[in-house]
């Protein structure tokens, strides 16, 4: 079938949807869908990487699909990036033109127009599995973007492992409001239902209102989604119907957790995972929902920790070390940059994260931070900052929260807490985390702050503490 290599339509044959994606006020059954797509992959089957500005619209679900038919390489862009980041991923992709919307400085690129009312039922073959489907572009935060390149086999394990740990079917309809030029907001968001046979349903901005409206069974949002929804009584218990609500690309607070169970009557589900990846860890829709864990490896996923040295170490619940994953969604490498590529393996074929976890003797994995800015070794101990800035979280007084290690002459690092919030007192909050915690993992100083420096994907720049 063609949904089984990734061309994402395959049981659209036969078995049509009227609203299998709806976006704004435009709906798209599968059969439009299909054939408006493969008008694009006959106008660009000759190409091999092609740009598309991931705007939310049914433009760029057509730009993608019809590539995906195709078999030419998508290089998405996200549509609020600036014009030396554009610059650095069409000339690093080899993208030979922009398809569908483009932005005002093309870079001198060719815009192929896509047309949602053309219509195509030309066969093509299915491309082979091994071949790339997309370059993905990193945040940028330890140097330019680097291209992830994914292949079809890749992404449709990566699908497969989460339908299957999900329980999603086409008797599911998915609501969202993220980006679609990243994993979460594109390959989960669109890809997923596509593939799986649910229809999904954009509501362009995320706000609680539109959720609360779009009557779905299934919803995806990052933890200020979350965060927002838990603050409006009204529209949280609006979702008190959804079978799942699905949380990721950062912690969720557990405030917020526990706020969106009382509220909806349910606990949502958090998974980890990076471009690199795919989602490789996640809370099961049929198993145990933990406030502050990521869950389990997914099916194919095995997972580890490793020490400074390259020792494994203990799934104790306790002991902190560098998460290391391997599994058939994991990406083929960084496009022209083999040295990096070189470094995130182990010899041995795992790949390393940078992320610093801690995993319970029943498999639940809590992750703690990054390893170059979350990992702090404090007077012989190894601290992850993502377990007392969760506690910190919950503290009423305290809106946001960076925890970093700074140089100290006694300790090696002393724990140093960010905090944004109002009515802050430093010998609460230290005294809250040595009763949450073990000692050692209190801070020695608490900053008050009006603002935590973030970058353009909205992730804490803790470099710049200090």
């Amino acid at each position: 079938m063609l949904l089984r290599s990734l061309n994402p339509l395959a049981v659209a044959r036969g078995h049509d949807i009227p609203d299998a994606v709806t976006i704004g006020d435009i709906s798209l059954s599968r059969g439009d869908i299909l054939g408006a797509a493969t008008s694009v992959a006959e106008r660009i089957s000759q190409a091999e990487r092609l740009a598309v500005l991931a705007t939310p619209s049914v433009k760029t679900v057509l730009a993608v699909v019809g590539c995906l038919i195709a078999g030419v390489t998508v290089v998405p862009v996200p549509p609020d990036a600036g014009v030396a980041e554009v610059e650095h991923i069409l000339r690093d992709s080899g993208a030979q033109a922009w398809l569908g919307d483009a932005p005002e400085n093309t870079a001198g690129l060719q815009v192929l127009p896509v047309r949602q009312h053309a219509r195509s039922w030309h066969s093509y073959p299915d491309p082979h599995p091994s071949s790339i489907a997309f370059v993905l572009y990193t945040s940028g935060t330890t140097g330019p973007p680097k291209g992830v390149l994914l292949s079809r086999q890749a992404i449709a394990a990566g699908l497969d492992a989460l339908a299957e740990a999900w329980q999603w079917t086409s008797k599911d309809t998915l609501v969202h409001g993220l980006p679609l030029f990243h994993v979460h907001g594109l390959i989960l968001g669109i890809l997923g239902p596509l593939r799986v046979g649910s229809p999904v349903v954009h509501t362009g901005k995320p706000t609680p209102e539109r959720y609360a409206a779009a009557a779905g069974t299934l919803y995806f949002g990052v933890p200020t989604v979350w965060s927002r929804i838990a603050a409006d009584e009204d529209s949280a218990r609006a979702l008190s119907h959804a079978r799942l609500l699905v949380s990721g690309s950062a912690p969720l607070p557990v405030a917020v957790f526990d706020r969106l169970r009382e509220l909806t009557g349910q606990a949502p589900i958090e998974r980890y995972g990076m471009s690199e990846t795919l989602i490789t860890i996640s809370t099961r829709a049929d198993g145990e929902r933990r406030p502050g864990s990521v869950g389990t490896p997914v099916a194919g996923v095995e997972t580890r920790l490793c020490g400074e040295s390259g020792e494994i170490l203990p799934h104790d619940g306790e002991t902190i070390g560098a998460l290391q994953v391997r599994g058939p969604m994991l990406f083929d490498g960084y496009l022209n940059n083999p040295e990096a590529t070189s470094k995130s393996f182990t010899e041995d074929g795992w790949f390393d994260t940078g992320d610093v976890a801690l995993i319970e003797p029943d498999g639940f994995h809590r992750i703690v931070g990054r390893a170059s800015t979350d990992l702090i070794k404090t007077g012989g101990y190894r601290v992850g900052a993502g377990e007392i800035e969760a506690v910190l979280l919950a503290h009423p007084s305290v809106d946001e929260v960076a925890v970093v290690g700074l140089p100290d002459e006694d300790l090696g690092q002393r724990i140093v807490a960010f905090v944004v919030g109002s009515g802050v007192e430093e010998r609460v909050l230290i005294d809250l985390v040595a009763s949450e915690l073990s000692m050692h993992k209190r801070p020695r100083e608490v900053r008050v702050v009006d603002s935590l420096p973030r970058n353009a994907m909205g992730k804490v720049q803790k470099k710049q503490l200090g």
